[in-house]
């Protein structure tokens, strides 16, 4: 008997998208599909609040539950490292994405969409607001991570699979057929092969990224840990391949640890830096997310700043701590960030979305590789940690 084939998240992404821009390009907009649209961006709304306060809150009382002065710097040392990488994605964004991005390119899917209607739409309502969420999980989680009790502290981890369960069986399901529903549109507007050639070159400015990230952040580790920076990078090469072939910093943490002992880490740090750092350092992520989003304001003629994208860079790297273990978990925590912050539409969600997962195992093999260089810092500055 043949073997029932499971695809990943990736193939049945590209899969939509393949099929709905060829399904586009013959067939008229559909008003069922747009319906279809509608209400699962509403049930998006409603989730996403949701999921930061089951996510995030649970994230933090972990990490603080251990608190110490290793843990405080290395969690320092990762989220300065995420933030670094955001500012360094956006100013190279800045500077080259002008060039290669028609302004307005995707506006007159915003316009199609305007035009035709939906048969019916449900709406659901938010419990609360996206920067609510967030200061209600950062408020429960440093309580949770000092308090003796664990009632709450269950309850919290309980939020947490029932959200997880929620993405994996309704979220993650759905998504590829509201990709499918978005390029169709835009496949039938005229608009998706002129968008479709700005991913192409997007893609390509961020692989560029995470290759130049990777090296300078191990010449940074190898300076201050007085180490030669490509031997120790080099080392770390069997854990990118195998995050960029399981798509998962969990599963790659036995071998990121195997080899940072290779580089020299003692056998104590690099059992809690590896572990911890694939939970807080999402620098491949972070270089992701920014160009992507970045590149989707200019393409739409969209306004924005410096301030705005700093402040987007630093709040974004709070929140995706709530990333690891969950299917394309770091834009899936982005989404509430990128609505508030930068006011994100549904269709610019769905693209960011698109763009993420085209790239997913490579920031994933990004962020598996970059733990190796923090744990270097730290094994380096260990005796005056203790």
């Amino acid at each position: 008997m043949a073997k029932n084939i499971k695809l990943g998240l990736l193939p049945r992404v590209i899969i939509a998208i393949i099929v709905g821009i060829l399904a586009g390009s013959f067939l008229p907009e559909s008003r069922a599909l747009l319906t279809f649209n509608e209400i699962f961006s509403q049930f998006l709304g409603f989730f996403i609040p949701i999921l930061i306060v089951g996510l995030v809150t649970p994230s933090i009382a972990e990490i603080g539950s251990g608190a110490g002065r290793m843990l405080a710097f290395t969690a320092l040392l990762a989220y300065g490292s995420t933030v670094v990488a955001g500012f360094i994605s956006y100013f190279t964004g800045a500077t080259i994405f002008p060039a290669l991005i028609e302004p307005s390119t995707a506006s007159q899917l915003a316009s199609q969409n305007a035009a035709l209607t939906p048969y019916f739409t449900i709406n659901i309502p938010p419990l609360m607001d996206v920067m609510t969420a967030l200061v209600l999980s950062f408020m429960l989680g440093l309580g949770l991570a000092y308090l003796k009790g664990d009632v709450l502290r269950r309850a919290s981890f309980e939020m947490r699979e029932v959200v997880v369960m929620t993405i994996n069986t309704v979220v993650i399901p759905l998504l590829p057929i509201y990709i499918f529903c978005i390029f169709y549109n835009m496949a039938a507007s005229g608009e998706v092969f002129r968008v479709m050639s700005v991913f192409v070159k997007i893609i390509a400015v961020i692989f560029v990224l995470h290759i130049l990230w990777l090296v300078a952040l191990y010449i940074v580790a190898g300076a201050i840990a007085r180490k030669n920076p490509f031997r120790m990078l080099t080392t770390m090469l069997p854990a990118y391949f195998t995050a960029l072939g399981t798509q998962s910093s969990a599963a790659t943490i036995p071998v990121s640890i195997a080899q940072a002992k290779k580089m020299g880490v003692s056998d104590g740090v690099a059992g809690f830096v590896m572990p911890l750092c694939a939970t807080i350092h999402l620098s491949g992520s972070m270089l992701k997310i920014v160009a992507c989003a970045l590149a989707l304001m200019m393409m739409q003629g969209m306004e924005y700043d410096f301030a705005q994208i700093a402040g987007f860079i630093m709040m974004l790297g709070i929140t995706m701590v709530a990333a690891p273990g969950v299917p394309g978990g770091a834009i899936m925590a982005a989404l509430g960030v990128l609505t508030s912050m930068l006011g994100f539409s549904p269709a610019d969600q769905a693209l960011m979305i698109s763009l993420y997962i085209a790239m997913d195992s490579f920031g994933t093999a990004c962020n598996v590789t970059g733990d190796g260089a923090l744990a270097l810092i730290v094994n380096r500055c260990k005796n005056k940690l203790m």
